[in-house]
């Protein structure tokens, strides 16, 4: 039987607080936010009303270790399972988001080349925004075409924070 859970959990990066959250099927959400269970209790009612969300630091440690890991250095690719509920269209823009390397950017138009589908711009804008897990579906790797950094959930200066860990050079970041 399937659990009706939900668990998430907390934990610090720097200045940063990262809230994570996971079904039996897998990693569902993270977020960097001080309001923590409340944007994840009103996330996860949209997504999926049936679920009771529960802390459970403990369940979650493997998935804090793998993006503490990230966060130090030692890991460049994700490698436990993820649970997305999102459109085919959502769908295949974060799987073409997860297949951008580790210390390497593309444009929103370079994705919607990639999904076949090179007019829809705002759209993959509009899909790369609703990525419910930051940082495992890399949306910081995505920039404009002008090569400057545009928005992200986390903020501009957590994404320019994100791509200097992973190698990109302070020129190629707008500074």
């Amino acid at each position: 039987m399937i659990e009706k859970i939900l668990q998430w959990s907390q934990f610090e990066w720097g200045s940063w607080t990262l809230t994570i959250a996971a079904s039996a099927k897998g990693l569902c959400y993270t977020d960097f936010d001080q309001k923590g269970s409340r944007k994840l209790a009103d996330w996860a009612s949209k997504r999926f009303p049936d679920l009771a969300v529960v802390r459970d630091d403990e369940k979650l440690q493997p998935y804090t270790d793998e993006l503490t890991a990230y966060f130090s250095g030692r890991c460049r690719h994700f490698s436990l399972p993820v649970a997305l509920t999102g459109t085919p269209f959502q769908l295949s823009v974060w799987h073409a988001l997860r297949m951008i390397p580790y210390g390497e950017t593309r444009t929103y138009s370079e994705i919607g080349v990639v999904i076949q589908r090179p007019d829809a711009v705002r759209a993959v804008g509009a899909a790369i925004g609703a990525n419910p897990l930051l940082i495992v579906i890399p949306c910081h790797r995505v920039i404009g075409k002008n090569g400057k950094l545009t928005g992200y959930r986390g903020g501009l200066e957590m994404k320019q924070h994100l791509l200097r860990l992973e190698g990109r050079q302070s020129g190629d970041l707008g500074d």
